[in-house]
């Protein structure tokens, strides 16, 4: 097949183009190219999603199937008018934050209802209205593409260093800070097999709109494999959400957070999505314990980034634990 992915240069959109590299696809990558280096084996198209002739040098090609991973509607607005076609495949990766309700577990990406679009002026999306921009992406696109949904995106070359925190972490050893509690549900996908699994659908010509994310695992046993397979002897502290709410602790991402945590009940249901529906269309998922490892190599061999508590941060934060604790065990 003749491949496009517009991006290609940077975590999924390298994986995608590495795999469909890898699987003998004729492959371009049309970007900016500021982003990072492109696959071997992908010829580079340079191109500017910004402005209103910017896909002009993809004028005159024809390709068997696109794949799109941008979160502005402008930009797929452009996209869907000058290189969708009935003969090729179309993949948009979006997003399960465009759900409406974080809170029920185990919904269904046919069922679940979604947020309300951004308004359709809107060329960009910001990070308060990336869900409501995805779903305005997904209207554009139309019910005729594979549209996947994708969760949280782990593993090497991930520039947001969210999984990467506890690899990294894990590996010093020690007392590990670790959120809520081990029952807590956590889902997250491989970049390499989500991009495999992206590969695959344009092959079978698959269509419709699947979650890609990995199953349901409790954050005690994926914490543990991970040290187990990292061979750590570190031990867990558990804390609770109010604890770390009044501590500064952040949710999820970013600065002073402790990455892939979300509280409960307000997001039981955003790590929680019923994936046999991917899974039945030929997802698969590796093991957390070789995404850890790799990821781990990953960090030590590039330099990659890691994003949340710092060492001196999380001692601190564990140290008011103790205090705490102590005190109301004095007060008895």
């Amino acid at each position: 097949m003749r491949v496009l992915v517009l991006g290609g240069s940077q975590f999924l959109g390298r994986a995608v183009a590495v795999h469909a590299c890898a699987a003998g696809h004729d492959v371009t990558c049309a970007a900016r190219g500021l982003a990072g280096p492109m696959a071997q084996g992908a010829r580079f198209v340079r191109i500017d999603r910004d402005v209103a002739d910017g896909l002009a040098p993809l004028t005159g090609e024809a390709f068997d199937a696109v794949v799109d991973v941008s979160r502005h509607p402008g930009q797929v607005r452009r996209a869907v008018a000058a290189l969708k076609r009935p003969t090729a495949h179309w993949t948009f990766v979006s997003t399960v934050s465009v759900y409406a309700d974080n809170r029920t577990p185990g919904q269904s990406a046919d069922t679940a209802p979604l947020r309300e679009p951004i308004a359709p002026d809107v060329e960009h999306s910001t990070e308060a209205a990336y869900g409501a921009a995805k779903v305005a992406c997904e209207q554009v696109v139309g019910d005729d593409a594979f549209i996947c949904r994708a969760g949280l995106i782990a593993g090497p070359e991930d520039p947001t260093g969210r999984f990467a925190y506890w690899p990294a972490r894990l590996a010093r050893g020690g007392e590990v800070l670790a959120p809520g509690s081990p029952e807590d549900a956590v889902q997250f996908i491989d970049v390499r097999d989500l991009a495999q699994w992206i590969v695959h659908a344009a092959e079978v010509g698959l269509t419709g709109v699947y979650d890609g994310i990995g199953p349901i695992r409790t954050r005690g046993e994926l914490l543990a494999e991970c040290r187990s397979a990292l061979g750590s002897s570190c031990t867990f502290t558990w804390v609770d959400r109010a604890f770390l709410e009044a501590h500064d602790v952040r949710r999820w991402a970013g600065p002073r957070s402790l990455p892939l945590w979300l509280p409960l009940p307000d997001f039981a249901g955003f790590m929680t999505r019923d994936t046999a529906p991917a899974r039945n269309a030929g997802l698969a998922s590796r093991p957390p314990a070789v995404t850890a490892r790799d990821t781990l190599h990953w960090l030590r061999t590039s330099n990659g980034p890691i994003i949340g508590l710092t060492s001196d941060e999380e001692q601190a934060v564990l140290a008011a634990w103790h205090a705490d604790r102590t005190a109301q065990f004095s007060g008895l």
